[in-house]
């Protein structure tokens, strides 16, 4: 703890943070309730997405013998990620990147010519990087959240335990030299009134 100044101008500054403290804090423990919601939610939907991706993949699965039997190239020329699109949103003062749209170039091709299976495989990989792309964002912005709730658990901490106690033993420490020093002087003043009625006296 700073050593601070026994003095009426220091109590005014003593008070004045608490008052700062104590009308800063509700906000801080505010925004550290909504991103552990947030934290929550996020870890809940990647759970979620997780079920999903394994359900799709059991899906996939079924053309596994299929598959093995197409060779790298034919199953490259069929789709390509052309772009993905996110967007931004705050939640409690920080920017996350929100997926928006997946915007895949399919290759066209003669349903006729086209082995049965290839609409239904083309389905489930859009579906399945649509899920993986979401999972990547929503696990950089779980990374966002956490990082951002440590700083302000620990601001919270800080005023909770640190700044709140210590401005109220400041301001109890300067009222009581200041109680001392106003009784040493009303002290001083009676002597000093004693010793001038007893020159009176004497005269």
């Amino acid at each position: 703890m700073a050593k601070i100044k026994l003095t009426k101008t220091e109590l005014k500054s003593q008070r004045e943070a608490l008052q700062r403290y104590r009308r800063y804090l509700p906000t801080l423990q505010l925004k550290k309730q909504q991103l552990q919601m947030e934290v929550r939610e996020v870890q809940m939907t990647m759970q979620r997405l997780d079920l999903e991706s394994a359900s799709v993949e059991e899906g996939v699965g079924q053309w596994a013998e299929l598959l093995a039997a197409a060779s790298a190239d034919q199953l490259a020329d069929l789709f390509d990620v052309d772009q993905w699109r996110t967007s931004s949103r705050n939640i409690a003062g920080i920017n996350i990147t929100v997926f928006e749209e997946l915007i895949m170039d399919e290759t066209e091709c003669d349903l006729f010519l086209a082995p049965q299976w290839q609409e239904a495989l083309l389905k489930a990989v859009k579906q399945l990087t649509v899920l993986r792309l979401k999972r990547q964002l929503l696990e950089e912005q779980r990374d966002a959240l956490e990082k951002e709730l440590r700083a302000t658990s620990q601001r919270v901490n800080l005023f909770e335990k640190v700044k709140i106690p210590e401005a109220i033993e400041n301001i109890r420490k300067i009222r009581i030299c200041l109680d001392d020093q106003q009784t040493t002087a009303v002290g001083r003043a009676k002597i000093a009134k004693g010793k001038c009625a007893a020159r009176t006296v004497a005269n």
